[in-house]
């Protein structure tokens, strides 16, 4: 039995790279013994340098925004964003080495059109049939350093896709899918080096990697299946800027540790005199949330009536509510006042009972924020406050919980709409 095996080498003899150089070309002259199954590896700086991706290094920030689509996370200067290419990466790839004092680089514009273009041009001219990876200098999530992954791919399986199959114990594969274009441009790294000046790599003896119809655009993981698409800090403004109100929620099933996990954010709101205002009621039957919601109906109605409004009219109030009754899971927020201070003073009792709930506003604040970061939506109804009495007898209350609210909770029926802009200079007051 054949252990497998396999070459890699730089090329050695590639000139300095101009704007409008023939890269296949260069690479043929450096090369001209490149077989068929071969694997050519291409630093992307001599891509861009042959496709004119360069600009003045005064220009560099202005070049980072100009391509970036979304900042991922910064740290002070540091950016890691979402450049045009789709990749996640620091400073959008624009790079300030191994190019002219006085110039940065862009990222090659589509380095798949550009890999593609070497591959046919080395058919051309050498009669080759090899696989072209272009690749860059990538930090990773969790790990420290840097390595060459595959940012542009043509002729090669840039993913071997083992689901379904056994390893050598007959376990099934349910979740391996490996990246085999990155693993060839991080073998083309180790023999091409930083500051060598070898910006191209062969392997050779891996001739089944080779394949058509395969980009590096297929590296990029999707963004629903992206578990880490922000910062810390851009996660939690994210949640707050994503959170709305939501109206109308599909069939799906609310994951009642989700909601547990939301109760834990809120309760790590501040309180007054390092109290705990909150409480959480959760409904997580339908008969429970059936009961509530009947019982609170039938309590609006009569004030409504008392009121004096019409049937039509009430019936027209009564459908407002249909956010809660369509909803999957209610959660009801309520406010305790233990450890509060009675000063035997109204005006002072006031303020502390105001101290109070915006404490509970506040949590409940939380408990929206975290619902955003799990993906659910929500909807805070005070219909809830208007029938307190009502509210706890059918819970089951202890009579000191101020039920404040309703919150509607499940998944979104359909894609929130654009929030209205709000200029935060229009909100402060500056003494």
């Amino acid at each position: 039995m054949s252990v497998p095996s396999y070459e890699v080498w730089a090329v050695a003899g590639m000139p300095e790279v101009r704007p409008g150089d023939d890269l296949a070309r260069l690479v043929a002259d450096a090369a001209p013994g490149l077989r068929s199954g071969d694997v050519l590896l291409v630093t992307s700086k001599i891509v861009s340098k042959a496709e004119g991706r360069i600009v003045r290094a005064d220009s560099r920030e202005e070049a980072i925004d100009a391509e970036t689509v979304r900042v991922v996370a910064r740290r002070g200067p540091l950016r890691i964003v979402e450049n045009r290419q789709g990749l996640v990466m620091a400073a959008a790839g624009v790079d300030a080495s191994n190019t002219e004092p006085g110039t940065v680089l862009l990222l090659p514009a589509d380095p798949d059109a550009s890999a593609a273009a070497i591959r046919a041009g080395l058919r051309e001219l050498l009669s080759v049939d090899v696989g072209v990876i272009v690749t860059d200098t990538f930090g990773r999530p969790w790990r420290a350093g840097l390595t060459d992954v595959a940012i542009g791919a043509a002729g090669v399986r840039v993913l071997d896709d083992l689901r379904g199959g056994t390893d050598a114990h007959g376990n099934p594969l349910s979740a391996t899918v490996v990246a085999t274009a990155d693993e060839l441009a991080a073998a083309g790294d180790l023999v091409k080096g930083k500051a060598a000046g070898l910006p191209v790599a062969v392997v050779r003896g891996l001739g089944h990697v080779l394949g058509d119809g395969a980009t590096a655009a297929q590296l990029v993981r999707p963004a629903a299946d992206d578990m880490f698409r922000l910062g810390t800090s851009e996660a939690v403004r994210e949640a707050v800027t994503q959170r709305r109100t939501v109206r109308a929620f599909t069939a799906e099933p609310v994951d009642p540790a989700a909601v547990r996990r939301a109760v834990a954010a809120a309760v790590t709101a501040p309180a007054p005199h390092h109290t705990t205002p909150w409480r959480f009621v959760l409904l997580e039957t339908e008969t429970a949330r059936r009961e509530l919601l009947d019982a609170m109906r039938d309590a609006w109605i009569e004030d409504l009536r008392r009121d004096g409004k019409t049937e039509e009219s009430i019936a027209q109030r009564i459908r407002r509510g249909d956010v809660l009754r369509n909803a999957p899971y209610l959660a009801v927020p309520c406010m305790v006042m233990d450890g509060a201070h009675a000063y035997g003073h109204a005006r002072r009792d006031a303020a502390e009972r105001e101290m109070f709930i915006v404490a509970t506003g506040a949590g409940v604040q939380n408990f929206l924020v975290a619902l955003a970061g799990e993906r659910l939506g929500s909807a805070w109804v005070s219909s809830t406050m208007f029938c307190r009495d009502v509210v706890r007898k059918v819970l089951d209350l202890p009579e000191d919980w101020d039920p404040m609210g309703a919150v509607a909770i499940g998944h979104p029926a359909q894609p929130p709409r654009e929030r209205v802009a709000r200029a935060p200079e229009h909100f402060v007051t500056v003494r």
